[in-house]
């Protein structure tokens, strides 16, 4: 009777080791799945170039129950290309509640103040004002996508100007002084020997919608719009023109950058403590890029239920939005050029400074 015991205590034994084997082997498994969700984002900046991205990829999320959550993800955008990007994530968060509380401002100047004070986690602005921040806030923000390249166009409501040397003597009325727009044509007036405070006389508007009014009343008014203002503008007086694409002037420069109009800027704190929830946000932000850019016209029905501009504009302007998500290591090539092109021509377009390497943020 004592050997029968011991015989089944040893065979309990051995049945529970086998046990803890197959426990253990099944728990490195679930760490590989791991691993391969965590590099998903990270290929997003990669694929971006190309605005597609792996299918298998696409699918696959990472569901760390474990990982912190935040009570709030306040993301803000502009009326424009910036907030173009968003809309199939801005519709996808109305069905499957990813609890995404999305913003669209007029101007830059209503997002500033809300970044600085820290009611934004993350912002679309113009791509040199990623910069100033960084340095107003004292490194408290990470540029974490390009969203925007260039989609700057000089338009006309006449036949005068050809070149950019012909913009000598005339008026140009843009929006955003201090911001990309500003030191993009300023740039690119002085390298081709047009001086910005002397041969040109530029009425700054802080809104777009103020241009392109001056634009539909006055005769041989001269403009500086971005997409989708241009199409805008088409539609509305079939004598306006593009008569200057000033991505393909930047370019004609042979510069060792790409003209850049937007970016995202994320809060380095909501950053360091919710960072599963950062890098889920820029994959689904470059699924939306994707899928907007791949289809126009229900990218351009969504862009008018969120009120950007109508659907039949955003039809026509979306192929020249140059709307794109790139992240990680692009991000920082692409970006650092061309920051240091405006820092090198003014200081100030970047807020005294270029910044750091933390201040650009790796979603790996």
């Amino acid at each position: 009777m004592k050997a029968k015991k011991i015989l089944i205590g040893a065979l309990a034994a051995l049945m529970c080791a086998f046990s803890l084997t197959a426990c253990s082997n099944g728990g490195n498994s679930d760490s590989s799945d791991n691993a391969g969700d965590s590099s998903v984002v990270s290929t997003v900046g990669e694929s971006t170039a190309n605005s597609t991205g792996d299918s298998e990829s696409s699918d696959t999320t990472s569901d760390n129950t474990s990982a912190p959550k935040p009570d709030k993800f306040r993301i803000a955008a502009l009326k424009g290309p910036t907030a173009m990007g968003l809309v199939k994530l801005m519709d996808d968060n109305e069905t499957n509640d990813y609890g995404y509380e999305f913003n669209i401002y007029a101007a830059p100047d209503e997002i500033t103040p809300l970044v600085a004070k820290g009611d934004i986690d993350i912002a679309c602005v113009p791509a040199n004002l990623c910069s100033v921040l960084y340095n107003k806030t004292e490194g408290k923000v990470q540029a974490c996508a390009v969203n925007t390249l260039g989609v700057l166009y000089i338009c006309e409501n006449g036949e005068t100007v050809k070149s950019v040397a012909d913009l000598k003597g005339k008026t140009i009325y843009s929006a955003g002084k201090g911001s990309t727009p500003e030191y993009a044509l300023n740039f690119i007036l002085k390298s081709n020997n047009v001086d910005p405070e002397n041969d040109v006389t530029i009425e700054w508007k802080s809104e777009h919608t103020e241009c392109l009014q001056a634009m539909l009343t006055g005769e041989n008014c001269v403009a500086m719009l971005p997409q989708p203002f241009v199409t805008t503008a088409q539609t509305k007086n079939e004598n306006v023109k593009v008569v200057l694409d000033l991505n393909k002037e930047w370019d004609n420069l042979n510069l060792d950058s790409v003209m850049i109009t937007g970016g995202a800027i994320v809060r380095k704190e909501f950053a360091e403590q919710y960072p599963e929830a950062v890098n889920e946000f820029l994959k689904r932000y470059f699924e939306s890029v994707d899928y907007v850019n791949a289809n126009v016209d229900e990218g351009a029905k969504l862009v008018d239920k969120y009120d950007i501009v109508p659907e039949a504009v955003a039809q026509k302007a979306l192929p020249s939005c140059n709307i794109v998500c790139i992240t990680g290591d692009e991000l920082k090539t692409k970006l650092s050029g061309y920051l240091k092109v405006l820092s090198d021509t003014d200081p100030a377009a970047v807020g005294g400074m270029l910044p750091g390497d933390d201040f650009y943020y790796n979603n790996k």
